[in-house]
């Protein structure tokens, strides 16, 4: 029986501190679960360093690519309802992808097509739809970063964005690699077209209600105030830049903050990386995830559906599909199931862990895994962009097993 011990818990704690103090994050708090009742939680530092404001158990973050598995929820529960398959074409639902090009391998401009298939559900989901994401290297992500191609809160409809999309190339014929993409977000625009609702709405309906994740949102929640958390990052120039290497002088450069937010007045609803939330909010999924379906006293996904969403989806490791995309997760020993990331051999992974680990994070360091060998579910939550500039999501987990001592 999985058993923590206290003083190696209190290491974490620690650590939370040094990274504070080294003016790597503001502030940062984690909460881990073990067979469902909480083992440890800890904040410390700063949601505004500005004003001065404690990171606390109700601060608000941007957990932006953790929103990816939520958005995945949403899906698989319609797909339990006989509405569609995962092989389904996207263009059953969206037919401005029904002529699909995809760039020409070694192409070097985004005129150097060929046809393509219309990449399926599926393969949206995993990450090998041949779509991607602007801070990738490429000819097709240099072009959609030209065109603000990132579903971004302030963008307006989630439907124009998709149909803006459709004009552009694939990077790949679908299936044959995995590159992290915006495949997630179009998943988002099918669900609006499948339920009839848009997905905010959806969303709060069918998984953030039913699971009392009453504080998580695309819109910062009225009454909040302060409460949510400045973003910070590293960087020089554009803290979205995920590959970027040109670090500045201030570590804890201000990129965004209460009162002057595009969270606070979105009307781009990003399936991929568009909501907001609280730590014991988003623990509340993780355990939904862990407790195979089940979650607040409400079924969202039947056991067998949310087994077949963590397991690998890949044909090996993430490595093995030759991606050449950002990625918040170790490559080797590593898949891929619906809406995360799944550990195929630890070893390879290079981070103590469990087989069949199920994680992901978000662009401003946020990270969570499921441990489902040990009945552990694990949040942590900082505001610092991009994800790369810090190696701490090794370090932490770390950290999590070292201080399980059966």
């Amino acid at each position: 029986m999985t058993k923590f011990e206290p003083s190696r818990l209190n290491r974490i704690s620690d650590w939370m501190k040094r990274y504070v103090d080294e003016r790597k994050y503001a502030g940062s708090s984690l909460l881990i679960k073990h067979n469902g009742q909480e083992v440890f939680f800890s904040a410390y530092g700063k949601r505004s360093i500005e004003h001065d404001l404690p990171f606390q158990r109700d601060t608000l973050v941007r957990i932006y690519s953790m929103t990816k598995p939520v958005t995945t929820v949403a899906l698989m529960m319609l797909a339990e309802r006989g509405l569609f398959h995962l092989d389904a074409q996207l263009s059953e639902f969206l037919p401005e992808f029904s002529d699909m090009q995809a760039l020409v391998p070694g192409a070097m401009s985004t005129d150097q097509t060929e046809k393509a298939p219309t990449p399926t559900l599926h393969q949206l989901l995993t990450h090998t739809s041949g779509f991607s994401y602007p801070f990738n290297p490429g000819i097709l992500p240099e072009l959609m970063d030209a065109q603000d191609m990132v579903f971004k809160p302030d963008q307006g409809l989630l439907a124009d964005r998709v149909y803006d999309l459709a004009a552009l190339p694939l990077a790949f014929q679908p299936g044959s690699r995995w590159e992290y993409s915006v495949g997630i977000d179009v998943v988002g625009r099918v669900i609006e077209v499948v339920s009839g609702k848009s997905l905010d709405k959806f969303l709060a309906q069918e998984v953030l209600e039913p699971l009392g994740m009453h504080e998580t949102d695309f819109t910062v929640p009225t009454g909040a105030g302060d409460r949510f958390a400045s973003l910070y990052t590293p960087l020089e120039g554009n803290a979205m830049a995920l590959n970027s290497a040109q670090t500045g002088t201030e570590t804890l450069r201000l990129v965004d903050h209460a009162g002057r937010s595009p969270f606070e007045k979105t009307t781009t609803f990003s399936g991929g990386g568009g909501l907001v939330g609280t730590i014991d909010d988003y623990s509340r999924f993780a355990e939904m995830l862990r407790n195979r379906g089940q979650g607040n006293g409400h079924r969202l996904l039947s056991p067998k559906t949310v087994e077949y969403m963590l397991i690998n989806h890949l044909p090996g490791d993430i490595a093995s599909m030759g991606p050449q995309s950002f990625a918040e997760q170790p490559m080797e020993g590593t898949g891929f199931g619906l809406g995360g990331a799944i550990v195929t051999n630890p070893g390879r992974v290079r981070v103590p862990g469990s087989l069949g680990d199920f994680s992901w994070g978000g662009m401003a360091s946020t990270f969570f895994w499921i441990d489902r060998v040990n009945n552990m579910t694990s949040v942590f939550f900082t505001q610092l962009s991009p994800s790369s500039s810090y190696p701490s999501r090794a370090e932490l987990k770390a950290l999590v097993l070292g201080a399980m001592i059966e």
